[in-house]
């Protein structure tokens, strides 16, 4: 690591050399007012970033600084990117204890010393804990950037130069899942979708006796907000695991807010890593994808709940069921669909092409659907089994209105919070509806919501499945109307798309017609 001097722009190969420097050209003893303040690691870090901002500001440094001078948490914010000094500190030398006799020449009490050996042992420990996590991070992060991946790959052409054999890392296929969680953008998009961040608060702060004391393991954690959320409601120990970049935020906002001698922050996939407990009273996890299934992270989930949950642990969520319904919605696709054969008085049918082979993904009006929903798949989390998530079951649905023409289906999910595993207090079944369960028995411990369209609008909106319209020979669209109460019904299957691992392939039969989407 290259530390930059702390009072001009010269660079050292180490920290002490650096200060060194300081102290002979500069006049200024880093570990004497360090010293002298008796300066744990966060102080130091506070005195390193004061040093660094009056300097960034013009303004002179002696060692006449005072505790006052650096009280202000604002100076735990680094004013130099990736300042390896930082982590240069813990290779410091550790700070002589001050003198046991007090200011009147008074030798103090042996068992007073004891105490206060007992309470810096305990202060030490705690401080430790708190500092891994930080060091762990920062660590990542100077090795991303300076130079560890570029080196390794330096090193791999320049073997291959030299005619020698590099066995390859085989290409992760879901590394790109993973690579889109390590911006701020998606997970400020979940965040602030308040059906889905209340329903994990309201069921973990309502239920503070089941996690109280508890181990708790989170998959796939983000940002660690459901994390921060079992601290909170008095988890004695909570494993925060995500196998995407986003872990180094989540270990830096775990020690803001002063969470991290409880939150483990473990970077890695759910398959790969190793806890260090055998296992966990509660799995938590916001796994959930378009039309449920897409991203297919719930086999992370079923592999932990097989591997650490107690027999009696709890899953949250509990349950998930899937929805299927009609819709006809004519503006929609005169707008979306019909809109390439008029383009500014040009005719763009090419741009029609597959146009009917894709899912799509948004929050349809109410009116939008043109007949009674029908429920198609219950997940009980507790026994459910990954090739139960490949299926293929019956629905049928009874329109609510006359309609011109059948236009596609409107896929959605119902998401539930049981506080217990006992078949009497759970009672999902298939066709449970989210708001209706969780109001029958007037009971804040029970949570559910819904990403419907008859619903306040979540970010997994509802997956819709366009069908592709009838023509005759001359290419003409021929209207298939319908009336009130005609019924639709068919099949509806999920499967894996071979080509991507996280993919969604659905398809759908009706009235004797069938047809396939990907949502990619």
């Amino acid at each position: 690591m290259q530390v930059i001097s702390l009072l001009d722009d010269s660079v050292f190969p180490d920290v002490l050399s650096m200060l060194a420097h300081c102290k002979t050209k500069h006049n200024f003893d880093f570990l004497a007012v360090r010293q002298k303040l008796q300066l744990d690691f966060h102080g130091s870090v506070k005195l390193v970033n004061y040093v660094r901002q009056r300097v960034h500001d013009g303004k002179s440094v002696t060692e006449a600084i005072s505790s006052s001078d650096i009280s202000d948490d604002k100076y735990l914010k680094p004013v130099l990117d990736d300042d390896a000094l930082i982590i240069g500190l813990f290779d410091l030398p550790e700070i002589e204890v001050e003198s046991s006799d007090d200011k009147t020449g008074k030798t103090v009490d042996p068992e007073e010393i004891a105490k206060r050996n007992a309470e810096l042992e305990e202060q030490l420990s705690r401080m430790t804990l708190q500092f891994d996590n930080y060091r762990q991070s920062v660590q990542q992060l100077l090795d991303e950037r300076w130079g560890d991946a570029d080196q390794a790959e330096a090193e791999a052409r320049e073997n291959k130069g030299k005619g020698k054999e590099v066995a390859e890392e085989p290409l992760d296929p879901s590394r790109y899942y993973w690579e889109s969680y390590a911006g701020n953008d998606i997970h400020e998009t979940m965040l602030k979708d308040a059906v889905r961040t209340d329903a994990y608060r309201d069921f973990i702060y309502h239920n503070k006796h089941l996690f109280k004391g508890k181990t708790v393991l989170d998959i796939g954690c983000g940002t660690g907000i459901l994390s921060m959320f079992c601290a909170k409601a008095g988890a004695a120990k909570v494993l925060a695991v995500d196998a995407s970049a986003i872990i180094a935020k989540a270990r830096e906002n775990v020690f803001r807010n002063g969470l991290d001698s409880v939150i483990t922050c473990i970077h890695g996939k759910m398959e790969e890593v190793t806890l260090p407990v055998d296992k966990v009273d509660i799995i938590v996890s916001e796994w959930m994808g378009y039309c449920l299934l897409f991203e297919a992270m719930l086999p992370s989930v079923l592999f932990a709940r097989d591997k650490y949950l107690k027999p009696d642990g709890l899953l949250v969520p509990s349950h998930t069921n899937i929805w299927v319904a009609p819709v006809a919605d004519p503006e929609y696709v005169d707008d979306n669909i019909n809109f390439w054969r008029d383009v500014y008085g040009f005719d763009m049918q090419a741009m029609q092409t597959g146009i009917h082979a894709e899912a799509r993904v948004l929050h349809m009006p109410e009116a939008a659907v043109a007949g009674k929903p029908a429920a198609v798949k219950l997940l009980d989390h507790y026994t459910c089994r990954t090739e139960d998530l490949s299926f293929t079951a019956p629905y049928i649905s009874k329109l609510t209105k006359d309609i011109d023409n059948l236009d596609g289906f409107l896929v959605w999910f119902d998401t539930f919070f049981a506080p217990a595993r006992d078949t009497h207090e759970t009672d999902v079944v298939l066709d449970s509806v989210a708001d209706e369960w969780k109001v029958a028995r007037d009971i804040e411990s029970r949570v559910a919501f819904t990403t419907g369209p008859f619903n306040t609008e979540t970010h997994w909106k509802q997956g819709l499945l366009l069908c592709k319209p009838e023509a005759d020979k001359d290419g003409k669209i021929v209207p298939a109307a319908m009336k009130d109460g005609a019924e639709v019904k068919g099949d509806i299957t999920f499967a894996v798309d071979e080509e991507h691992a996280r993919a969604l392939k659905l398809s759908v039969s009706w009235n004797g017609k069938a047809q396939s989407w990907s949502l990619k």
